[in-house]
């Protein structure tokens, strides 16, 4: 077989060797190294034609399923980074806009408000040109984007705001993001190239620093990220390509990575196996001494582990282990044994006091509504009929991160009715069992079992139809093992709730940051509480 393989904007034809009937990655590559006379040694990468890597486990898969090209790349050479230095060279900065342009750039856009626009407008033409063909340049990119707003309506408004609060609203990012993708297509057509898309995101958070993500390798990626190709650009540009845009998205879904059902290596020690392991599962069926079944439990989480994979025991996990329904603090136990003691106590120590304010102060920003004002208003006195402010808090985060619609046949619901899958109250009195027979959802929620929203007294993890007991006092605590049971019993996100999840995951307890998906607006919501 023969592809196609560019590197540094020369094409040839490469043949694929095979080895044992499969197409070998390693010798394609020593082909690909003679066809161009690479240095000996060097060591070199394939992306596809979209940008996404290409690694030796799915070249033999992707070669049969489709017809592709590939462009190769030196690692860690400039035709695959981005200039770390001059990336991060505004990085924490707080000076306006302007003063981050070079002299010779205002006086460039100064031209363009002048009868003397043309040479401008010609020499940036001439830089659009170039992106196609070399490495993202962050001075570059900085220039080109702050030019596309100073020649668009509405343009200097979005620049205007930035200099004032240091960030930017709902509003001026859709107005930033339409406008650059406006310039984008003008220059470039209906489908820029990847290295344009990234030029523009790289513009952006070099241009408005505040808006870079720090969790995130380049900053950029809520803007666009070339691995996934997803993005606010990449949005905006779908939405503009109306017919293609579904096509698209079907092809190149992008698989989900990190997650409660993710499967992690653990270095447990002294596990069970065997008939020893059957012998303590049968012993914990038969006693409530609670330190001995929590001793048990640690010798039986591996095995655990194993039969929450398998698709015929993972729903008979508390048949199986039902010391889960009356020995509260096991939830915790398991998700400390896969995380470890740090990563397990960072909600409980990070929300109140770093997270709880910020996310109140973003959203006094948000338009007005019924839910959202009773949230607020339970974070200036309390109140019989609503929660309490640190469940109010909690449910706070909906409005920043609400669901999204899944596909036509799916309705987009509302964050109050969102925070319905979160959390439930029953009144103290009512029969457990009567309420457990009337819940239909399959995914966790927390119920809160007292005399009144603001004042209650137990808290439960409802699980198929089951009520396992918290050992929290604290409804922070409460909602801090809701979130760990989703990792303990392998259970995915509701996906209502999915953002919502995944910013508690990734940005406060800090699981699986490199690899987990994450939305543009996850990144976003970051980005603006690390930056009050």
């Amino acid at each position: 077989m023969l592809v196609q393989v560019g590197f540094r904007g020369v094409q040839k034809w490469v043949r694929v060797p095979t080895n044992d009937d499969c197409y070998d990655y390693r010798r394609f590559i020593e082909e690909v190294s003679a066809k161009f006379n690479l240095p000996n040694g060097a060591d070199v990468e394939l992306q596809d034609s979209l940008g996404v890597d290409v690694d030796d486990d799915i070249f033999d898969e992707l070669l049969r399923s489709a017809t592709v090209s590939f462009k190769a790349f030196i690692k860690n050479s400039a035709d695959r980074e981005v200039s770390e230095a001059s990336f991060c060279s505004d990085e924490g900065a707080s000076f306006s806009v302007e003063s981050t342009m070079s002299s010779s750039s205002i006086e460039s856009v100064s031209s363009t408000r002048s009868s003397a626009s043309t040479v401008i407008i010609e020499s940036t033409k001439a830089q659009k040109r170039q992106l196609v063909e070399e490495p993202p340049d962050s001075k570059v990119a900085k220039d080109l984007v702050y030019v596309a707003l100073l020649q668009k309506p509405g343009g200097e408004e979005v620049i205007k705001e930035y200099n004032k609060t240091n960030g930017l609203s709902d509003h001026s990012r859709r107005k930033l993001v339409n406008i650059l993708v406006a310039d984008m297509i003008e220059s470039h057509g209906r489908i820029p190239p990847v290295n344009v898309r990234i030029t523009y995101a790289l513009g952006i958070v070099t241009l408005f620093p505040n808006l870079k993500d720090k969790a995130s390798p380049t900053g950029y990626e809520h803007y666009y990220d070339p691995q996934s190709g997803q993005g606010y650009l990449a949005y905006r540009l779908k939405t503009v390509q109306r017919n293609t845009a579904s096509d698209s998205k079907k092809r190149f879904k992008s698989v989900h990575q990190g997650g409660p059902k993710t499967l992690r290596e653990t270095s447990s020690s002294e596990q069970l196996s065997g008939n020893e392991c059957n012998e303590a599962m049968s012993m914990m069926k038969h006693t409530t001494d609670q330190v001995a079944v929590k001793e048990k439990m640690k010798a039986t989480f591996k095995h655990r582990q194993q039969l929450l994979r398998d698709p015929d025991q993972s729903a008979l996990i508390l048949d199986h282990f039902p010391r889960f329904l009356d020995t509260p603090g096991l939830i915790d136990q398991d998700f400390t044994m896969l995380f470890g003691e740090n990563v397990s106590g960072k909600f409980i120590a990070k929300w109140p006091t770093f997270y709880k304010p910020r996310i109140i102060t973003i959203c006094k920003g948000l338009r007005p509504g019924l839910h959202l004002d009773d949230l607020l208003s339970a974070q200036e006195a309390s109140n019989d009929y609503g929660w309490d402010s640190d469940l109010a808090a909690i449910l706070l985060l909906l409005h920043l991160l609400p669901p999204t619609a899944k596909g036509k046949m799916h309705g987009k619901i509302s964050a109050a009715n969102a925070a319905d899958h979160v959390v439930k109250f029953m009144k103290v009195g009512t029969s457990m069992v009567t309420y457990l027979q009337g819940v239909a959802s399959t995914q966790p929620f927390l119920l809160c079992v007292g005399e009144k929203k603001s004042k209650i007294q137990k808290y439960y993890i409802i699980l198929d139809q089951k009520a396992l007991p918290c050992v929290a006092q604290t409804v922070v605590a409460a909602f801090d093992e809701l979130f760990k049971a989703h990792f303990v019993f392998a259970v995915a996100y509701d996906e209502a709730l999915f953002n919502f999840y995944t910013f508690i995951q990734t940005t406060v307890y800090g699981i699986d940051v490199a690899t987990a998906k994450e939305s543009p607006r996850v990144k976003e919501i970051r980005v603006r509480i690390d930056n009050i």
